[in-house]
Parts: structure tokens; sequence; C-alpha cells
């Protein structure tokens, strides 16, 4: 009966021993699946960080060259816009300067000058001194010029910076072509400095003179280019 006992004293001993390593082994298992897990997931975390950090990096890099890009397209926009405002200043100056020299058809407001001989000449005068002369009409046209006109006619003649204007007895050529009085100077400009300029400084002059002059404002005049001779 003793050595019974003595037997199961001893496969349970056996029994208890395999059931502690049993679950031994069974714990240091999940403990190693564990840290294998939490190494994995350690390692993408990481890989993760890695990519969020590269990710970051290039926005960086690439908004820097954006930046750049950005600022090199303003100052290509400015330059155009340079070239432009100069180019169309280049395009007034030379309509300006085709209108002065009179190769351009023009219409504006302005004025109408009359030139008439007198019609009154006294007793025993020289009629000669009642006429209407070279530096008459020069006088209203160089004043015309320092009011501002932009183009001068001389009876619808256009006349240019360099016309020539000559008393030829009764008659007055201008380019070699000739005309009798009254002679009808018209310009193009302000109206009302135009008038006011030559009221002022030159109507009385020409009127003691012996001529007579007329003054009007238009609203609208008209002149063909300037023709040379070379057409």
């Amino acid at each position: 009966m003793s050595k019974i006992k003595g037997t199961h004293l001893f496969l349970s001993l056996i029994l208890l021993v395999t059931g502690f390593i049993l679950s031994f082994s069974y714990q240091r298992t999940q403990i190693e699946k564990q840290n294998v897990v939490e190494n994995n997931e350690w390692k993408k975390e990481d890989s993760l960080r890695s990519q969020i950090l590269n990710l970051q990096k290039t926005n960086r890099e690439l908004a820097g060259d954006l930046q750049s890009l950005q600022q090199n397209v303003e100052k290509k926009e400015n330059k155009l816009a340079d070239q432009e405002e100069i180019s169309s200043k280049l395009v007034e100056d030379l309509k300006e300067l085709r209108m002065v020299v009179g190769n351009v058809k023009v219409k504006g407001e302005g004025v109408e000058v009359t030139l008439q001989d007198s019609s009154y000449i006294p007793e025993g005068e020289n009629p000669n001194d009642y006429i209407v002369h070279e530096e008459h009409i020069r006088s209203v046209i160089d004043e015309l010029h320092v009011s501002g006109a932009e183009a001068i006619a001389i009876n619808g003649q256009r006349i240019s910076h360099d016309t020539y204007i000559a008393c030829i007895g009764p008659v007055v050529s201008v380019d070699g072509n000739q005309y009798p009085a009254p002679f009808v100077i018209t310009a193009i400009g302000n109206s009302t400095t135009l008038e006011k300029s030559l009221n002022l400084y030159i109507v009385d002059k020409i009127v003691t003179d012996g001529v007579e002059v007329r003054v009007e404002q238009e609203s609208a005049i008209e002149m063909e280019p300037f023709i040379t001779e070379e057409g």
C-alpha cells in the first residue's frame, strides 16, 4: 500500500514539473510572439516616419522651386509690361510726330483765322500798306505753334515745319502754290487756348497794319496729309 502511494506521489511530481515546463514554455512563446509583433510594429512606424519626413522635405523643396518660378514669372511679366508701356509711348510719340510734320490725316477742334486785305484805303495812302503780307501770315502761324497747335493749313493746304511762304505781288506762295487774299489759316488744337492767344498777342498788331482779321473757334477741322514734291 505504501509502495502504491509512493508511485502516485512520484507520478504527481512528474506531472507537476511537466505542467510547469509546459506553462513556462507557453508563456515564453507568447512573450516572444508579442516581442516579434511589437518589433514589427516599431519597424513599420519607423518606416512610415521616415517616409513622412522624406515627403515633408520634398514638399519644402517643391515649395521653394515654386516660389522661385513665381518670382521669375513676375519679373518677366513686369519686364513685358514695361516693354509694352515703352512701345505704347513710342507709338504715341510717333503718331504725334507724324501729325506735327504732316504725314497723317488729322481731325479735331481748333480755330479758323481769316486775313483779308483792307476794304478801305484812305485817299493818298499806299495800297500796299493795306494788304496781307507774308509777315502777317507768319506771325499768325508762329503764335499758333507757340499756343500748342497740332496741325496748320493755309487755304486748305497743310504746311510742315519747313514750309516756304513768300509774297509774290498780290498773291502769297505756299510751297510753290499761289493763293490770293483772303487767306484762311486753320489750326487744330485747343480752340479756346488758340483763340485767346491770337486775340491777346497778334490780332491788334495785324489790325494796326491795316489788315482785317477774324478769328473763330471750330469744333471740327479736318486736314489731309502734307504732300511733298516727291509725292
